[in-house]
């Protein structure tokens, strides 16, 4: 959405502030900001996922990183990085695709919007967490003991209302500043129509 480089360098800042503070520490009060970060710059930075989403998502690995070694442990052999690690890819592409379609397909701050804003979220937060959460007890060497279709069906169940919730959080959060900044700057253009007419 943003019209300027500037802009879109400002953006992806604030986002990449935001998901280095709130992902380092994954389970503190402050919940992970990464699966609404995505969806927000899908929207926010659509058309520039070439350069955007590749450094978005070495930020997310490096503060993987970071967080599992700054504990003296491996990164290679810790709990959550299996396999199935690798499949955030196409998980936080998702979201991006998500925020993506909403700015190509909304209607501006109309009702429709809000209708719009929330079937990408869900749709491509679904696709999300199918893909992590399913390649990770499909491929992590942590459940090959208990794995069953009963037992995902089950993991499914446990997490997902949680990184929903989270997700639509900080969207909103999103939604509400974006909505807030668009009246801002309608209110300055007004404001110097009228002092140049």
């Amino acid at each position: 959405m943003a019209t300027t480089q500037s802009q879109r360098l400002g953006i992806f800042s604030v986002l990449a502030l935001v998901m280095a503070a709130t992902r380092l520490h994954h389970f503190d009060a402050i919940p992970d900001a990464s699966w609404g970060v995505f969806f927000l710059a899908g929207f926010w930075l659509r058309g520039s996922a070439r350069w955007a989403f590749p450094l978005l998502m070495a930020e997310a690995v490096l503060v993987d990183f970071f967080a599992i070694t700054s504990q003296g442990l491996s990164f290679w052999s810790h709990y959550c990085v299996s396999p199935g690690y690798w499949f955030l890819l196409p998980s936080y592409f998702a979201l991006w695709l998500g925020g993506s379609w909403l700015a190509r397909h909304q209607a501006g701050l109309r009702p429709a919007t809000l209708g719009m804003a929330a079937i990408a979220l869900l749709v491509s937060e679904a696709a999300c967490y199918l893909l992590s959460n399913g390649s990770f007890y499909w491929l992590s060497p942590t459940t090959a003991a208990a794995r069953s279709l009963d037992g995902w069906f089950a993991n499914l169940g446990d997490w997902y209302l949680p990184f929903l919730g989270t997700t639509a959080l900080y969207v909103g959060i999103g939604a509400v500043l974006h909505v807030l900044l668009t009246l801002l700057a309608r209110s300055a253009d007004g404001s110097r129509t009228r002092l140049a007419g």
